[in-house]
């Protein structure tokens, strides 16, 4: 019998992982990228890997402001939030070959936002037969590369594209 190890998820599942202040605002103000996952910063909004991700890949789209909706935000910012969004599916196709993508946004908790107070996307990409005996019957992920070495591949990606949508 083959053991998978994901020792890193284990503050997730137990619940340990509480933050008294919004993860995203708290993140978004410290200097070391790279430790803190972010991707990218726009001018209104950033990008940031998943702590705890679905899948490798696993990317958000957040607003700097701390809204709760989409419809809180001005026009400008959730224009950005889809530029970006659209780079991260480019980027992730990029690096991981992705066949599909999941694209969500819950707002709200009765609508299963883990962060109802932080408006944010999530993009998720797929392949074919992604989802295993272990998703179906253990309700578990396995996933096959080091947080750190996805951030490390999909900043690099992330810096050859521009963001501009003219290209400019």
């Amino acid at each position: 019998m083959k053991r998978i190890w994901a020792p890193w998820r284990m503050n997730y599942v137990e619940g340990i992982i509480k933050e008294d202040d919004c993860i995203f605002c708290s993140r978004v103000v410290m200097d070391d990228d790279a430790e803190n996952l972010i991707l990218f910063r726009g001018a209104h909004a950033f990008a940031i890997l998943n702590l705890f991700p679905y899948t490798n890949g696993h990317t958000m789209v957040v607003p700097y402001e701390h809204k709760a909706s989409l419809e809180d935000l001005d026009e400008i910012t959730r224009n950005e939030i889809m530029q970006l969004t659209t780079k991260a599916i480019t980027v992730i196709r990029n690096v991981y070959h992705a066949e599909a993508f999941n694209i969500g946004i819950n707002i709200g908790e009765a609508a299963g936002a883990g962060i109802d107070e932080h408006v944010h996307v999530h993009i998720l990409p797929r392949w074919t037969g992604d989802t295993s005996f272990m998703t179906t019957s253990a309700k578990t992920r396995v996933l096959p590369e080091a947080l750190q070495k996805s951030y490390q591949r999909l900043r690099a990606e992330w810096a050859k594209i521009k963001t501009d949508p003219r290209g400019e």
